[in-house]
């Protein structure tokens, strides 16, 4: 018997190889992390981890890879406290 692998209809192929940023699926940790970020207050990494349930380095993480989907993740310090924003669109 050999193994055989499945490769992804093309469709699925060319959605993720595309350079534009990839839309969120609905009802995600991806897209409650972009919802949160999109805010006119942005968010802390205590209200995303909160969210999310992952802990902070997958939090961060996890901006890493919005930033390499297309959206400009920023980040500014106030009074010791960190607060993120994300700006960029998910549609092409």
């Amino acid at each position: 018997m050999t193994n055989r692998t499945k490769s992804a209809p093309p469709e699925v192929i060319a959605a993720t190889t595309a350079n534009a940023p990839a839309a969120p699926v609905q009802a995600t940790k991806v897209a409650t992390l972009i919802a949160l970020l999109t805010r006119a207050e942005g968010a802390t990494l205590d209200q995303m981890v909160a969210a999310t349930g992952w802990q902070p380095h997958t939090t961060r993480a996890a901006l890493t890879r919005l930033k390499a989907r297309g959206y400009a993740v920023s980040s500014v310090k106030v009074d010791g406290i960190r607060t993120y924003r994300a700006s960029g669109s998910a549609a092409s």
